[in-house]
């Protein structure tokens, strides 16, 4: 495969960023019954699909550059606390799928590397949740723990899990469009 250009590069990022957060925007529901809170996005895909086409770095780049864009705009009410969150989450699955992929870009690999990203992600939010979430919402760390096995584990499960079909869905896809493109322009 053929190492795209810098402006190949930063322009795919510009896109990703600007379709995260107008997905992120235009589609957001709970869904959990009880944890209302918890929000379904799919506002990672973009992220997800940038990490698998460009690497976990940039990957990693464009989990900051959305989280801090959606942080002060369309999820402002997450605070600086969201942020921190949003770039701890999405960036523990971007470094673990996005270095598993790079090593081998095999369709097992890929499965490989989005359920690991699953797993770490949803238990670096464990972690995260306990820490910032009381500070967040007010509630008793006590009460966090418990909301562990109910609410946010499986929120975070399916989260991820149904942002990882998505992205596995549509790599392939994108792929072929930015490297096609890319041969073309190489000769």
């Amino acid at each position: 495969m053929k190492e795209l250009s810098m402006t190949k590069k930063l322009t795919t990022i510009g896109v990703m960023a600007a379709l995260s957060v107008i997905l992120v925007a235009l589609v957001h529901f709970p869904i959990l019954p009880g944890a209302a809170f918890l929000e379904y996005d799919p506002a990672d895909v973009p992220i997800f699909l940038c990490t698998f086409l460009l690497g976990p770095l940039c990957g990693f780049i464009l989990t900051v550059v959305v989280s801090i864009v959606q942080g002060f705009t369309v999820s402002a009410s997450g605070g600086i606390i969201g942020v921190i969150m949003h770039i701890f989450a999405t960036g523990a699955f971007v470094w673990t799928a996005g270095l598993i992929y790079k090593h081998n870009r095999t369709k097992k690999s890929a499965v490989i590397a989005l359920i690991a990203g699953i797993l770490v992600m949803t238990a670096t939010m464990c972690l995260w949740n306990v820490i910032f979430t009381p500070i967040y919402m007010g509630t008793p760390r006590k009460a966090i723990i418990a909301m562990l096995p109910t609410a946010i584990i499986p929120f975070n499960l399916l989260k991820s899990g149904i942002n990882s079909v998505v992205t596995f869905l549509l790599y392939k896809k994108l792929s072929n469009i930015v490297f096609r493109n890319n041969k073309a322009q190489s000769k």
